[in-house]
């Protein structure tokens, strides 16, 4: 398993932007995809964006063209930079990591982003 530590998360008015960390307990070269979920008040957990070892990302609908996924390698620390925040983004936001030869997922303990119209 690999600890996760997300920071970064705060209120901000729509149209504003924040910058999420999420710290690893491992090299992050050990770890083969990494990403973002986050969960809104009684809705499921869902997918905000990932990245892989090899730089790959992937982006949900709803969070293309404003939010970027990034990874630095050196400080064994993942980003999500989130820009044009609207009210619909308000949630708690999760890191999740999958390590090579592991099994299962491990998850950070999330971090409450508010966006207030």
């Amino acid at each position: 398993q690999v600890q996760l530590v997300e920071s970064g998360g705060g209120l901000v008015q729509a149209g504003g932007s924040l910058r999420l960390s999420c710290a690893t307990s491992v090299s992050i070269f050990d770890i083969n995809v990494m990403g973002w979920y986050r969960q809104a008040p009684g809705k499921e957990r869902e997918l905000v964006a990932h990245i892989t070892a090899g730089g790959s990302t992937r982006y949900a609908d709803s969070v293309k063209g404003r939010f970027t996924i990034s990874r630095e390698n050196a400080k064994n620390t993942m980003y999500l930079q989130m820009n044009s925040l609207k009210p619909e983004d308000t949630a708690v936001y999760y890191c999740s990591a999958v390590r090579y030869g592991a099994y299962g997922t491990s998850w950070g303990q999330g971090t409450q982003v508010t966006v207030s119209s």
